[in-house]
């Protein structure tokens, strides 16, 4: 690797073992075994470092289990819907509590941080932008390219959701739901929805 991945590697190490706010450049040089004047001109800040590490942590997070839910068959074309959420939920709830609980730990710490940091209200604005997208085309098959509203409304409710499960699980896990109760609150939303419009129709 170059200086540049050496660095981003080094804070996302640092990222998950001290958390977004605590993590300084020097903590970051030292990880990655690169220079503290490298920070400033591979990225310009140590912000902007942090920035690129959570954006790709969570990248590669949502990488692993796009492949794990393929291999389980939870993302074959003929998956029911339910199965699909539930089984896409229930990883993402184990890693809260496993080795990438640091990541999700670090997702909150930034939305404290915000409100005094511009650069990091843009950066998460843009994030909050890619996370639909994605999370639309994970959990519902909706190609954003094809059906880019239809993606932007979907995953928008669906990353709302996921934020509040994970919020729900640091505050206290043992009340939190399990997937498969998530799974059926939404048949169970879903149901008394549709059933209210077709009265109304």
């Amino acid at each position: 690797m170059g200086n540049r991945e050496d660095l981003i590697a080094g804070a996302k190490r640092c990222l998950i073992e001290k958390g977004y706010a605590r993590t300084t450049a020097r903590d970051i040089a030292a990880a990655s075994g690169v220079s503290l004047a490298a920070i400033g001109y591979h990225f310009g800040s140590k912000d902007a470092l942090m920035n690129q590490a959570v954006y790709e942590s969570v990248g590669e997070w949502a990488d692993q289990l796009q492949r794990a839910s393929t291999a389980e068959g939870a993302l074959a074309a003929e998956a029911e819907p339910l199965r699909r959420f539930e089984s896409i939920m229930g990883q993402a709830i184990e890693s809260f509590g496993g080795a990438d609980g640091g990541l999700w730990a670090a997702q909150l710490e930034l939305l404290s941080l915000k409100e005094d940091n511009e650069e990091l209200r843009t950066f998460l604005a843009g994030v909050q932008r890619d996370a639909a997208m994605g999370l639309a085309e994970l959990f519902l098959g909706i190609d954003p390219a094809q059906d880019p509203e239809s993606a932007r409304m979907a995953g928008s409710v669906l990353h709302a959701l996921f934020i509040g499960v994970m919020v729900k699980w640091f505050i206290d896990p043992k009340q939190a739901l399990p997937a498969h109760e998530l799974a059926e609150g939404l048949r169970i939303i879903a149901e008394r929805m549709v059933g209210k419009d077709r009265e109304d129709a």
